[in-house]
């Protein structure tokens, strides 16, 4: 028998960058920088509403400083955690990753995937140990 040789097909970089630019997906930046912009703004719109309404209140500028990081950490956990943050980042991209909202946002949403694979992984052992008292 002969020994057949495997064909490899032969590929030189201008090739290759056409095909990329082929298959991949074309950039929406005009659609989406607006929509990051004005998202972003708004955030930071309802912070410094937050900020005059804690220094109205009576405290201090420092004080009502971190009462709004606070605040705006709080409603971004909890509107992660109803699953209205991910709909907000959808239609804002980058615009809720920048301010604080985004950094509570990346620690909430782990730990709401975590406490799902949990209650799967406690399911499947204690389906486990109903075999195991069968056997």
């Amino acid at each position: 028998m002969s020994e057949q040789k495997k064909w490899k097909p032969k590929m030189d970089a201008e090739h290759y960058d056409r095909l990329v630019q082929k298959h991949s997906p074309q950039s929406k930046s005009f659609k989406t920088i607006p929509f990051a912009f004005l998202i972003g703004g708004l955030i930071c719109v309802v912070g410094q509403l937050l900020l005059t309404w804690f220094t109205s209140m009576g405290a201090e500028k420092e004080l009502a400083g971190t009462l709004v990081s606070i605040s705006l950490i709080t409603l971004s956990a909890i509107l992660t955690g109803i699953g209205i943050y991910d709909n907000i980042a959808k239609f804002g991209g980058a615009g809720t990753l920048v301010p604080i909202t985004g950094f509570a946002n990346a620690v909430v949403s782990p730990a709401l995937e975590f406490k799902s694979e949990e209650r799967v992984i406690i399911t499947l052992s204690q389906k486990c140990r109903c075999f195991r008292r069968v056997c």
